[in-house]
């Protein structure tokens, strides 16, 4: 499983991207995969899901051709969250297979795509593990966190997803980059409270639980609430990158915040090839101006800070 004595594998640079189902993580994956070659980067995505099936970009390592979650359901009649913990277990104890097929791409650019069971980061260990194994073999890996962008509408689903992007952080242990995704349908399921800055630089969450108070049901647990929004704030690790895959301006904020993570440094070509590629879509109408325009409706319009719009409240 290890490499040879004395030789020393070069440094490889990628991103294992993580996120509850629904999220967007292959759709991501696809979308970088894409941005990152119209730069230069020679890009290789592994597929870690199991039950991923009809992959929409071109796949160099599939854990499919290890185990199944299908199989795994049949064989050891299991549902899929019982089967999928066993799949990812089954892959840990595995991982000469996976260190063979990573072998065979050297000078790449690697893509995790991972499952999308929210225990698997939170307190499961075994992707924990293969996330180690693979630091040992000379990776150096950003975890990409993608979480739906409409859960800012709902108070009360943004304290979990805090919640939940803490626990993640604390136990993937690998530099990390929160993403809030779908920004072009932030606005789908209800107009968000505050401004944009708000929920992406998590800003002082106390003005949240006043409006979870104003909920009859919420105004029961506003103490527990309380303790929550405290251990998100004291902790002080969590903030939000935003994200329109189709956009990109956005794919290059993400990509930034990654390569700063993870330490990766590109040449003059990437940087010729980024310039080229924004300045022959100047003029274009891009997704992403949808994106900016949901920010200035809650910061140019109204002109205020958040104090100021709580005491509108």
């Amino acid at each position: 499983m290890s490499s040879q004595k004395g030789a020393t594998p070069s440094l490889r640079f990628g991103q294992v991207v993580i996120g509850p189902p629904g999220s967007g993580k292959t759709t991501y994956c696809q979308g970088m995969q894409e941005f990152l070659t119209h730069l230069g980067r020679k890009v290789v995505v592994v597929n870690m899901d199991p039950a991923n099936e009809g992959l929409p970009y071109s796949c160099a390592v599939d854990i499919s051709e290890l185990v199944t979650l299908d199989d795994v359901m049949e064989g050891l009649k299991l549902g899929p969250n019982g089967g999928l913990l066993y799949c990812m277990e089954y892959a840990e104890a595995n991982l000469d297979w996976l260190e063979s097929k990573l072998k065979q791409h050297s000078d790449c650019y690697f893509l995790f795509d991972c499952p999308g069971q929210v225990e698997l980061y939170t307190h499961q260990s075994s992707v924990k593990n293969i996330f180690s194994q693979l630091a040992k073999w000379n990776f150096r890996l950003t975890a990409v966190h993608l979480v739906d962008s409409h859960y800012c509408a709902d108070p009360a689903k943004f304290i979990s997803v805090l919640c939940t992007s803490l626990s993640t952080m604390l136990h993937v242990e690998l530099p990390h980059v929160n993403v809030l995704s779908k920004m072009d349908l932030i606005e789908q399921y209800g107009k968000l409270a505050f401004n944009l800055d708000f929920y992406t630089e998590v800003m002082d969450l106390t003005y949240l639980l006043d409006h979870l108070a104003a909920d009859p049901f919420f105004k029961r647990f506003r103490h527990l609430n309380e303790k929550l929004v405290e251990v998100v704030q004291d902790y002080g690790l969590v903030s939000f990158v935003p994200l329109n895959v189709q956009d990109k301006e956005s794919m290059i904020q993400v990509l930034r915040a990654v390569d700063k993570a993870n330490g990766y440094c590109f040449g003059d070509l990437e940087e010729r090839n980024l310039q080229a590629m924004m300045s022959a879509a100047v003029g274009a109408d891009f997704q992403f101006d949808s994106t900016l325009g949901v920010q200035e409706r809650y910061v140019e319009t109204s002109g205020k800070t958040v104090e100021e719009e709580m005491m509108d409240l």
